[in-house]
């Protein structure tokens, strides 16, 4: 199974290179190839997932260079499942495209894609902190491509925003890479977690300066108040299905928070065990009070999804932030749940927007076939809000248990946050699909069956984790315990386990 761990990395590479060398100007040839390739990660993601949850950590030395020296990609519970988060994402976003016709709308749509899971299931999967620098790197590139796909002004506007705020976070990841290093000769993760607690007390300030930096550049990555700016604009202009695959990408930033916090500099580092909990708590209420008010006040639906991403991601750092097995676990419940929904969200607001004389949601006006569309509007509301019955209200209400001890602080703010994002979420439903309009409807578009069906199958994905809320749990627990016990991650590293 060893060598499989570097498929998900190499399989989108070599897909984008095909399409790019052999299928330029052949957009069905491109489209049978992206496809083949996310089944086939379908499959790989699935296969490292089962490998993950019955044995322990497993390491992948690039060219037989042990670590620290050479290039590590590490297996274990936690990057296996994001990877299957990954490719059961973009599934059904690669249908959408198909269904939709997006893919026909700008050059390189599908190599694009390819490089963006490329990079993203290489930050998922890399054992090396300037590795995951590199593979954030390649997200941000793809990503920049597919957030200009199809052109315009306030797109291109938007995008330039938000390469703008990353390079920012580049450079600040730089900066703290050069301290970590100068400080401890090495950039692998599990060396780092071993000779961090011997650093001597002079080094101190270094790495505190060097930690701060790296929770900035997550923050930016995963749109924490006060450095979440650039996702609204970017987020809401973007086409649609790429908006929906970005859903992940907020995730990137949490991953890799959860990764450092748990290995690099736990909660028992002292060099560093009061800088997170201090700063992530409050950004992480704010993060989701800003979310929840932005649903309230946004003109369109597009930006109503990105601020429920917003709201979306503060809950999920509110998990992480009391740095405890049990929160970690909803957490992780909820990054699930949040993930499936938003891209839910965003993929409604794309088809919205064929059926609308306008997308505004301050004047009501025709959808056109509204009656399926409105019923799925409503279960992806009623899953962002997080309302009975669906998988949003199990992880509010795992998130609630594990802040039992600070219920005066953190319930409150999780219950009013969610009770404003039903009054914004309610407030569009009733002016895109309810209220009447003196306009008449717009022409029915032509038949988009696998665009439909895409967006079914993240509502299946939202009624199955409700579901198998028990199970899924379960496992998820195992996770989260095993995140704060890393010495397996660690011991798959040493440098007597290189093959």
């Amino acid at each position: 199974m060893s060598h499989w761990i570097i498929a998900p990395v190499v399989l989108p590479a070599l897909a984008a290179a095909l399409m790019v060398i052999a299928f330029r100007a052949r957009l069905a040839a491109q489209r049978l190839v992206s496809l083949a390739a996310i089944l086939a990660l379908n499959g790989i993601a699935l296969a490292l997932l089962a490998a993950a949850t019955t044995g322990g950590p497993q390491a992948y030395f690039l060219g037989d260079w042990p670590a620290p020296f050479g290039i590590v990609l590490v297996l274990d519970r936690l990057s296996a499942l994001m990877l299957a988060l990954l490719a059961g994402l973009a599934l059904p976003v690669v249908l959408y495209a198909i269904g939709s016709g997006w893919d026909r709308k700008g050059a390189h749509f599908h190599p694009l894609l390819m490089f963006l899971l490329m990079g993203i299931g290489g930050a998922f999967l890399t054992g090396d902190a300037f590795n995951l620098f590199v593979f954030f790197e390649v997200l941000l590139i793809a990503s920049y491509g597919l957030m200009v796909h199809g052109g315009g002004e306030a797109r291109t506007r938007a995008g330039l925003q938000y390469v703008a705020f990353n390079l920012m976070g580049s450079a600040l990841f730089l900066f703290a890479l050069g301290l970590i290093y100068a400080t401890t000769g090495t950039l692998n993760m599990a060396d780092l977690a071993q000779k961090l607690p011997a650093l001597p007390e002079g080094d101190a300030a270094l790495l505190r300066s060097a930690a701060v930096m790296l929770f900035l550049v997550f923050a930016i990555k995963g749109a924490l108040v006060p450095l979440q700016f650039w996702l609204p604009g970017t987020y809401a202009n973007a086409p649609g299905v790429v908006a929906a695959l970005f859903a992940i990408m907020t995730k990137v930033g949490a991953y890799a928070t959860l990764r450092f916090s748990t290995l690099v500099f736990p909660p028992d580092l002292p060099a560093t065990a009061l800088i997170l909990p201090t700063l992530l708590l409050p950004a992480a209420l704010v993060t989701l009070a800003l979310g929840a008010v932005g649903t309230l006040g946004a003109r369109t639906l597009p930006r109503l999804a990105a601020f429920a991403g917003i709201a979306s991601m503060g809950t999920v750092f509110l998990g992480l932030a009391q740095f405890t097995p049990t929160a970690t676990t909803a957490a992780l419940y909820y990054l699930l749940h949040s993930t499936l929904a938003t891209a839910l969200l965003f993929l409604l607001s794309d088809l919205v927007s064929r059926r609308r004389a306008h997308l505004h949601l301050d004047r009501p006006a025709p959808v056109a076939q509204s009656g399926l569309t409105a019923a799925v509007f409503l279960a992806a509301a009623i899953a962002l809000a997080g309302l009975p019955p669906l998988s949003g209200f199990i992880g509010k209400l795992l998130i609630l248990d594990a802040w039992r001890d600070q219920a005066a602080l953190i319930w409150p703010a999780v219950l009013i946050s969610s009770f404003v994002m039903v009054l914004g979420l309610s407030r569009a439903g009733s002016l895109v699909f309810w209220k009447a309009s003196d306009q008449p409807p717009p022409p029915a578009p032509a038949p988009e069956p696998l665009a439909i069906a895409a967006t079914f199958a993240l509502l299946a994905g939202l009624v199955a984790l409700t579901v198998l809320a028990g199970p899924v749990t379960g496992w998820l627990s195992t996770t989260a315990e095993s995140l704060f016990a890393p010495q397996a991650y660690i011991d798959a590293n040493r440098l007597e386990a290189a093959p």
